[in-house]
């Protein structure tokens, strides 16, 4: 064995320790394809491209000569429907905890800012038989790594999401960033006992909080806010015919609004005002945030805009680079596991540095064994 191909199989084994720890519930005497080698051949596959399982089974046949490099592969690689058969058992409870702790493992800092979502696979359900399946994932938008994922049947489950997917966490010190779905005193709480501070978007769903934020700032506005004290940042932006001007105002004499509803570690109101002109057409709009954060607006006014790094860094990548609203995948635990699967390899790939995007990396893989297998180096 050359020296580059030991290097890489002793790689290989380190990355391979962090899924030990996933139960195997087949029967060991009817075991072809230990679990080890099915999800090294799944996750090579998609670093190289792969869609499914078809996808996947065909790599597989294809390059059994490079998959031998870390592991035996004694019987060769299974079918498209043992994969399925696979993926659909496999205890997604334990894959998501080994995908936690791996990405503590890969991540050299912690995260500063983590930004949650939701996002639906679109094709993942029936029509009249089986929902669509909505992962609700924890993003480090400032180091562009997927942190965990949730599944829940629809996007109003996110509020039941939420917490249980922050006790997979490890985020004291950090800032966590929800829109107004999240806006939940139990999920405030539980931010700040895992000594963390929140920014949380405020809509109508709140009802008095938010009306009574609307009109103090309203309010205030009007006076100049000379009766409260606050921080202020402005940015201007301009690109392709757009200029938008974003003018930040945090309120941080907020004892009134504690006193009246009891929010959990609330410290400050942040009130954004976007100006946008395109082709001599000027709209305005306001958008109202609570906080638990004493830090001042030019701090936190690109927090908030930050947390959309998880639309553009995330849940776009998914869709145009992995297709994810085409995935078809559908049986059992299988949806959330594959999904599982494409959030380590667009971590994987994110952390190869580089000026490639991510599709040309993904391209690179399918192309270059060696890359491929660089991939996978811890």
């Amino acid at each position: 064995m050359r020296q580059g191909e030991r290097a890489a199989q002793f790689e290989a084994t380190v990355f391979l320790a962090s899924l030990a720890e996933i139960p195997d519930h087949r029967q060991s005497a009817k075991v072809t394809y230990p679990l080890d080698e099915v999800l090294l051949l799944s996750l090579l596959a998609v670093l190289a491209g792969a869609e499914g399982f078809t996808d996947i089974a065909r790599f597989g046949e294809k390059k059994l000569d490079l998959l031998r490099r870390f592991r035996p592969f004694a019987h060769g690689t299974p079918s498209h429907d043992q994969l399925g058969d696979i993926f659909a058992a496999l205890d997604a409870d334990a894959f998501r905890t080994c995908f936690v702790g791996w990405v503590a493992d890969l991540t050299d800092t912690p995260a500063e800012l983590i930004a949650i979502d939701g996002k639906t696979s679109r094709r993942s359900g029936r029509k009249g038989a089986k929902d669509a399946i909505h992962m609700v994932s924890a993003f480090a938008a400032r180091q562009n790594l997927v942190l965990a994922q949730k599944k829940v049947s629809e996007k109003s489950n996110e509020i039941v999401a939420i917490p249980a997917l922050l006790d997979l966490l490890s985020m004291e010190g950090a800032v966590v960033t929800i829109d107004a779905m999240g806006c939940q005193r139990r999920i405030a709480r539980k931010i700040i006992d895992k000594k963390a501070d929140y920014i949380l978007g405020l809509k109508g769903n709140q009802g008095t909080l938010c009306k009574d934020v609307e009109l103090f700032v309203d309010e205030q506005k009007a006076k100049g806010f000379s009766d409260t004290t606050i921080s202020t940042h402005e940015t201007l932006d301009g690109d392709h015919g757009r200029i938008e001007t974003r003018r930040v105002t945090v309120v941080h004499d907020v004892a009134w609004l504690q006193e009246r509803h009891d929010w959990p570690g609330l410290m400050g109101i942040i009130a954004i005002q976007s100006e946008r002109e395109v082709d001599g057409k000027t709209g305005t709009e306001t958008r109202l945030y609570i906080t638990s954060s004493t830090l001042p607006a030019d701090r936190l006014g690109p927090m908030v805009r930050d947390h959309w790094a998880i639309e553009n860094g995330l849940h776009w990548v998914l869709d145009m680079v992995f297709r994810d609203d085409e995935c078809r995948i559908r049986t059992n635990a299988a949806p959330e596991n594959y999904t599982t699967l494409k959030h380590m390899a667009l971590n994987l790939v994110r952390k190869n540095k580089g000026k490639d995007s991510v599709r040309l990396r993904l391209k690179t893989a399918a192309w270059d064994d060696d890359f491929l297998a660089s991939l996978i180096s811890p």
